[in-house]
């Protein structure tokens, strides 16, 4: 059994004119889940959905990304509707002076013989002050938003603090997880210097010879646009820094792989672009 009952609400960006699912979990005894077996869903909904309280759910979540430690008695959550995580709508990450803002979800799939295979669920938090350096796109819509490719180049290059939550969903071997993420990033580096290969080497270190379960925490947090904080966890929410990657140029190409114009996820980058069009309202 869920060892939590479920209730619903809404997630607002002021002003609020759409909704989006949340979960608020209230703990009774602990917070150990029994998860069930996966299921399969289509591509991210942007349809808005309102929802009642209700006691239980049929289906269950895969994870719940938050804090094992976590004090709060009620949390809220959004689901990524393909792969049923939830993710906590603020947090603190290893590293960050601020606690960010979650602005989206989606997930990764990989094809295998023609069958679609999710791999991990993600979530964009930010630094809401981010925010503030985008009013050139206030008013836009989320599609004009999700094509802008100078608006997410501008959110990267902003001195405040973002982080990437990655919430495994299935069993992943740790080099098979870095060669998919190497694999994505390389193209985006035509020519490395030293110092970008020193930092891919450091980066790759942290996955190479490491079991990945279903369930892991990956964190990847942008300090600012030269500094990228890794940490990796296999229960819960990672509480410190696995490796320091000094390179503006892996740290953008890291970003570009989920947030550029050719994402290794469009239903975290839709969703992400729906997050913002409701704050640049």
């Amino acid at each position: 059994m869920l060892g939590a009952v479920a209730a619903s609400t809404t997630l607002c960006f002021s002003p609020c004119t759409n909704s989006t699912r949340i979960v608020v979990l209230k703990r009774i005894s602990n917070s150990t889940l029994t998860l069930s077996h996966g299921h399969s869903f289509s591509l991210l909904s942007t349809t808005p959905m309102h929802f009642s309280l209700h006691k239980s759910s049929k289906r269950q979540p895969h994870f719940l990304a938050q804090a094992a430690s976590s004090s709060a008695a009620n949390a809220e959550y959004v689901e990524e509707p393909a792969t049923y995580v939830k993710f906590q709508t603020r947090l603190s990450f290893p590293g960050c002076s601020n606690s960010l803002t979650l602005f989206g979800t989606g997930y990764r799939e990989k094809v295998f013989a023609i069958i679609g295979v999710k791999v991990y669920a993600a979530g964009l938090y930010l630094n809401q002050s981010i925010t503030d350096g985008l009013n050139a796109w206030k008013g836009q819509s989320k599609d004009a938003i999700q094509g802008n490719s100078s608006l997410f180049k501008t959110i990267f290059q902003s001195s405040f603090e973002k982080s990437l939550q990655i919430i495994l969903v299935r069993d992943v071997d740790g080099k098979t997880f870095w060669d998919a993420l190497s694999d994505a990033i390389s193209p985006r580096i035509p020519e490395p210097t030293t110092a970008d290969e020193t930092a891919l080497t450091t980066f790759r270190s942290v996955f190479l010879d490491r079991p990945l379960k279903k369930g892991t925490f990956i964190i990847l947090t942008w300090l600012n646009p030269a500094r990228l904080l890794v940490s990796v966890s296999s229960q819960g929410l990672p509480s410190t820094v696995d490796a320091t990657i000094e390179s503006a140029n892996v740290a953008s190409a890291l970003f570009n792989v989920f947030l550029g114009d050719s994402s290794v996820s469009p239903s975290l980058k839709a969703s992400v672009a729906e997050g913002l069009s409701k704050v640049l309202k």
